[in-house]
């Protein structure tokens, strides 16, 4: 998923899928291989090896954990037991928060700045807390499952302090699964890997279009029209934010 519009980058919006058979942690392992950088991704177990060093070799891969998942466990329990230390978290979460919606648009520059000057003092202040109550309630709890979890992540939590183009969450990747996920309910297979690898085609399309403001039926329309005698060089001249959209294929509300 790319999408730099929260820092006031150039690159248009797009998703890219992939499909595999299972969930074995050697399919994204072997998809990102040769990747170096930022990942930022949800606690699935299959990434765990990325961020790891091996045979005394750095490992190349920095995890940038979701504060969205962090205070999605926290919610759930205030809203079950209406726990005041749990009410503390959110509340302090949300200062987080609220530092990111002043400075969303802006350039990463401008971010990183502002996390230093505002965030980290208050990061600082929630892991004290988190400490603290952790140390007062039961450790089988819910509650101090919820702290163990985000005290655990707590460098990959903090990544995003230090670079105006990372994100606190991992929700705009979560907004690109939801398709998916709903659409599972509904047709259950696609039939056969085959037919696995060419939905993520599929979808890697539609929802790149509805990303870049196309509406996806008349741009695949458009671009299945133009295909045939369109040179096989000039390819990406038929992707959603470079083809020219006529009177006939409307911008997406």
């Amino acid at each position: 998923m790319r999408d730099e519009r929260p820092h006031g980058g150039s690159e248009p919006p797009a998703v890219f899928y992939r499909y595999s058979a299972d969930r074995k942690g050697e399919h994204p392992r072997r998809h990102l291989a040769r990747f170096s950088g930022f990942l930022q991704a949800d606690g699935y177990a299959g990434f765990g090896p990325l961020y790891e060093d091996r045979d005394g070799i750095p490992a190349t891969v920095s995890e940038v954990a979701c504060w969205a998942h962090v205070r999605r466990k926290f919610h759930d329990i205030h809203l079950a037991a209406a726990s005041p230390l749990a009410a503390q978290a959110l509340e302090r979460i949300g200062g987080l928060f609220g530092i990111e919606r002043q400075v969303n648009g802006q350039p990463p520059e401008v971010r990183k700045q502002a996390r230093h000057d505002h965030a980290r003092s208050q990061l600082d202040d929630l892991a004290v807390f988190l400490d603290a109550a952790l140390a007062k309630i039961p450790g089988k709890s819910e509650l101090a499952a919820a702290i163990r979890y985000a005290r655990s992540r707590w460098m990959a939590l903090s990544r995003y302090l230090d670079d105006g183009r990372l994100e606190m969450t991992n929700n705009a990747a979560e907004r690109a699964i939801r398709p998916l996920t709903l659409g599972r309910k509904n047709w259950l297979f696609a039939g056969s890997d085959a037919g696995g690898d060419r939905a993520a085609v599929l979808y890697t399309l539609i929802e790149t279009a509805k990303l870049n403001g196309r509406d996806p039926e008349a741009y695949l329309r458009d671009v299945i029209g133009r295909i045939a005698g369109h040179p096989i060089n000039r390819i990406a001249d038929l992707l959603p934010w470079n083809i020219a959209a006529p009177a006939s294929i409307p911008a997406a509300a």
